[in-house]
């Protein structure tokens, strides 16, 4: 911490000089305590990231809440990778997918892989479905292109913890059980400026300010950490956006795939359409 002084200081008398070094010494221990305190949670938070990074894939369970649409959440149960891109293989509501059209059952099958979607829908008997068992869209027609950069740049479900550090109020909100598990509660708040006066990378801190511009230029991360330095739950909040990832199980899951091309009938053309 630098601090500054000015020429008043010199008219200062020596019973004043004497009262105030009390007071600054004890601000100065607690302020070197409030420094340790921040440095042990940005240990933890750094513990969890590289552990989560290196384990590159889980089974997770995921709720999305958008307040837009009237806030119902969307969940989805599955498996997330993240070690070779982003990629994932879940069951979600079909209602909530607005795929009922094309799936009467209550719970389809969604695929993301090699930057495409998958969804499971029943054989239409005209169309590009006609057939066809999946539905293919580009993750860009849905997203856009800066969106599929985003997305790869900040796979990782713990990438947020990189960027947390920037705020100035990560707190620790207490151990807590989380399905059934004990963890601790963290939860940091950063937006663009504080990311740019960061230590970041000049790299660094251009992927978290894209990934915070698609989050109303804020975001507020909460992660629950367990005794194994693993995340039981992370959720992130922010531009009316609220996405909540429980881990289920953490490595050892089966390797998300396509389905077969000549079971698959392409509509990205048709959905990049109606997003322009």
């Amino acid at each position: 911490m630098r601090h500054t002084r000015n020429a008043g200081w010199a008219g200062v008398t020596v019973a004043v000089l004497v009262a105030t070094s009390a007071c600054g010494a004890e601000a100065a221990k607690t302020a070197v305590g409030a420094a340790s305190h921040a440095d042990t949670i940005m240990a933890a938070l750094t513990r969890a990231s590289d552990k989560t990074s290196r384990l590159g894939s889980a089974e997770v369970e995921t709720a999305t809440t958008i307040t837009a649409t009237g806030g119902r959440p969307v969940t989805m149960d599955g498996t997330y990778s993240w070690g070779d891109g982003p990629a994932l293989d879940v069951r979600m509501d079909t209602a909530s997918a607005q795929m009922q059209t094309l799936q009467d059952d209550p719970t389809m099958t969604v695929k993301m892989v090699d930057g495409a979607y998958y969804y499971e829908v029943d054989p239409q008997a005209s169309g590009p479905l006609k057939g066809k068992h999946w539905m293919r869209v580009d993750v860009s027609a849905v997203m856009g292109q800066s969106g599929v950069d985003a997305m790869s740049e900040n796979a990782d479900p713990t990438a947020g913890l990189r960027y947390i550090g920037a705020s100035k109020n990560v707190k620790d909100l207490g151990k807590v059980t989380v399905g059934g598990k004990k963890a601790t509660h963290y939860r940091g708040t950063v937006d663009a400026t504080q990311i740019n006066a960061s230590e970041l990378s000049a790299a660094e801190k251009k992927t978290a300010v894209k990934s915070l511009a698609s989050s109303g230029g804020k975001l507020t991360l909460d992660v629950w950490v367990d005794g194994q330095d693993l995340p039981v739950r992370v959720k992130q909040s922010g531009g009316g956006i609220t996405v909540t990832m429980n881990f289920v199980k953490f490595g050892a899951t089966k390797p998300v795939t396509a389905p077969p091309a000549s079971d698959v009938g392409d509509l990205s053309d048709a959905v990049a359409a109606q997003t322009q």
